[in-house]
């Protein structure tokens, strides 16, 4: 039956390239992923699923019930684009000025799409249901995890997965790794109220740019002297707007910056210290301030023994060779939420070829992968579904 399948994805490909091109000329931005979610849904609909869509907002679900009962799985894939003009020169280039799938999404939609496909044609061999999971606005958080949990849609799921394109790893290449992966992203933003004036008359001011950076300067020791050594922590200003003109001293300063961390502690400590220099520094300064600090998305967690499970299935399926160690990263998933909620993994697959145009980082301008990586995701998939429901 495997080889019928694989055989069944490999005939698919051709469509699933025209589909992952047709989403990356119309790609839509975080909770606005309207028409890519219609598109989905009517897909789904046609592979004869049960299909719930506007799930915790534009998340769409597909349902296939196998012959006999068992357990549950849970694919998920998710379809948000980003702020980004597409640079490439390529007949698929965005159509929609300004935004640009650089990150993989419309290529995890359109394999996951292809599995449901394909497994559909051979419902009667399945024992147990598998969830098809389209999620809606991966990018931004809240994100789009958080609010189709909420609406109960793991309530009978057994185990999650999840696969993201990679173009850090070569095609053929699939990394899994157990444990935490990727880090807790927390958002901060700081408004500095001081009192403008004249350069030349700085005694009769409050300098809020002197104030900014006396703060950005000391947020950078708080990873070097107020977290351990042995536990990992990132703080970054990534904003710094202020004033109007050479002369003159602005009144206002605003900070934004992010926070990563996989220790919840860390995370709490980090989320303290920060507001205590804040408010030290403007003080100091004489001052006023108001910060808003956003709690992102969890540290994501692969559980060990649904990761050796996978690594094992993959190994058969590939080579030992192609299975490499998923390395940690400071980056955000949302997929989290739905590894703290189930048992299950999150891999990566490789996405570069030896052409220029697939080196380009995630969310680049140019970012683009190998297509013949859809194919890889679609059989990890599979295989996965298979080694619970066959």
């Amino acid at each position: 039956m495997l080889a019928s399948i694989f055989s069944d994805l490999d005939n698919n490909y051709d469509h699933t390239v025209s589909w992952r091109r047709y989403l990356h000329q119309h790609p839509e931005l975080s909770f606005q992923e309207i028409h890519t979610a219609e598109f989905i849904a009517g897909k789904l609909r046609s592979f004869g699923l049960d299909v719930r869509t506007q799930v915790g907002g534009n998340g769409v679900i597909g349902v296939l019930q196998g012959e006999k009962a068992g357990k549950t799985i849970a694919l998920r894939a998710d379809f948000d684009a980003l702020p980004i003009i597409d640079e490439k020169e390529v007949a698929y280039k965005s159509l929609n000025p300004g935004v640009m799938h650089a990150c993989g999404h419309d290529g995890h939609t359109f394999a996951l799409l292809s599995v449901a496909q394909t497994l559909s044609k051979f419902r009667d061999c399945l024992k147990g249901k598998v969830l098809f999971i389209f999620q809606h606005a991966e990018e931004l958080p809240p994100g789009g995890a958080k609010s189709m949990i909420a609406e109960r849609i793991l309530d009978d799921v057994d185990y999650v997965f999840a696969a993201h394109l990679a173009t850090e790893l070569p095609l053929g290449k699939i990394a899994v790794g157990e444990g935490h992966k990727m880090a807790a992203v927390d958002k901060f933003e700081i408004t500095i109220q001081g009192k403008g004036g004249h350069g030349a008359k700085p005694e009769d001011s409050i300098d809020s740019i002197v104030i900014g950076s006396e703060i950005v300067g000391s947020l950078q020791k708080i990873v070097s002297r107020r977290i351990s050594p042995l536990q990992s922590a990132v703080v970054t200003i990534g904003v710094f707007q202020a004033g109007t003109a050479f002369n003159i001293i602005a009144d206002t300063a605003k900070l934004e910056g992010t926070v990563r961390t996989f220790d919840a502690n860390v995370r709490d400590k980090v989320e303290n210290e920060i507001n205590a220099i804040v408010k030290g520094v403007t003080t100091g300064f004489h001052a006023t301030y108001k910060m808003d600090y956003l709690r992102g998305y969890p540290a994501l967690f692969n559980h060990k023994e649904e990761t050796e499970t996978v690594r094992n299935i993959l190994s058969a399926t590939f080579t030992d060779e192609a299975i490499i160690p998923l390395e940690t990263s400071m980056g955000a998933e949302d997929f989290s939420y739905f590894l703290q909620e189930r048992p299950g993994t999150y891999f990566k697959v490789g996405a570069r070829n030896e052409k220029d145009n697939t080196h380009y980082p995630h969310h680049h301008p140019r970012f683009d992968f190998d297509e013949r990586a859809l194919l890889n995701i679609e059989k990890c998939f599979v295989k996965i579904v298979l080694h619970y429901l066959f």
